[in-house]
This record gives structure tokens, sequence and C-alpha cells, in this order.
């Protein structure tokens, strides 16, 4: 039977760059649409994308990802600039609920022979 993760136990147990690559492959994800190959960095592109098109504050994105307003318009809001919607761009939302911690979602079982691990 698998044993539980411990707290102190490595997020990534072995070597991250072959995990991500592994996982690239299983998905058929490996080159991007213009066949390029993707690394771990490509992440960083997709979520800056994303959150342009999501109408996120461009600052607090350049703030999160350490970068400037000027980098993120010239190499990532260059590429969606026909997807962007104008009107949606730097609004203010209402704040969302608090996230919960994980220790109010996962709840260790009391009999570990009484359940199924997978």
């Amino acid at each position: 039977m698998p044993q539980l993760p411990k707290p102190t136990d490595p997020v990534f147990p072995g070597n991250h760059i072959k995990m991500f690559n592994a996982l690239l492959d299983g998905s058929e994800l490996t080159l991007d649409r213009d066949g390029n190959r993707r690394t771990a960095y490509s992440l960083r592109h997709t979520y800056i994308c994303m959150r342009l098109m999501e109408g996120a504050d461009i600052y607090q994105i350049a703030k999160n990802c350490r970068t400037s307003v000027e980098m993120i318009e010239k190499f990532y809001a260059a590429h969606i600039k026909n997807r962007l919607d104008a009107s949606a761009i730097n609004v203010r939302r209402a704040k969302s609920a608090p996230r919960k911690q994980l220790s109010e979602v996962y709840q260790a079982p009391v009999d570990p022979e009484a359940q199924d691990f997978v």
C-alpha cells in the first residue's frame, strides 16, 4: 500500500525537467503550434497571455512575474493583441472568497486499511 506524503517530502521527488518532459510526451504537447519544443518557461508565456486575455491588471502581472510592463507589451501582448478585449483590461473586480487551506480540504483517513489508495 502506498504511503501518504509527509510534510517534509519534496514536491518533485525526481528530476523536474525529466518529469515535465515526460508529462509533455504523454499528453502529446511536446511541440507548440509553430513546431518549437515546449519548456517549463513556456508555462510563463501561457500564464501571462491567459491573464491578459482575462483582463487582469498588467501591472499586477508584471509584479507577479518580476518583469516590466514594457516587456509584457512587447513580447507577450503582441502575440494576442487581436484577441484582447480592451474594455476588460485593468477593470477592478470584486474579490473572490479566500482559498481553503490544504488542511481544510484534505482529511487523512482514520483507518488506512479501510481505504483504497491509488
